[in-house]
């Protein structure tokens, strides 16, 4: 699966360490609760977490969440 990057609406770094162990439901709290943002936009929400070599990006592609990790 290839992600259009025009076709979205932003790209938004979480500073800070994000527990990597959460799921889409988890993550999806995370940009709701602590940064107002809304989860379901056609942006891509991108998660580090303590080690530098992994992370997390989570973004909503009209009819489910995608779950990308990286290590």
């Amino acid at each position: 699966m290839i992600i259009d990057m025009k076709q979205l609406h932003g790209i938004y770094l979480v500073c800070g360490k994000t527990d990597l162990r959460r799921g889409i439901d988890g993550l999806a709290n995370v940009v709701s609760q602590q940064y107002s943002l809304d989860p379901y936009s056609k942006s891509l929400f991108m998660f580090c977490g303590t080690r530098k070599d992994r992370f997390k990006a989570l973004l909503w592609d009209g009819d489910g969440f995608l779950l990308l990790y990286k290590r």
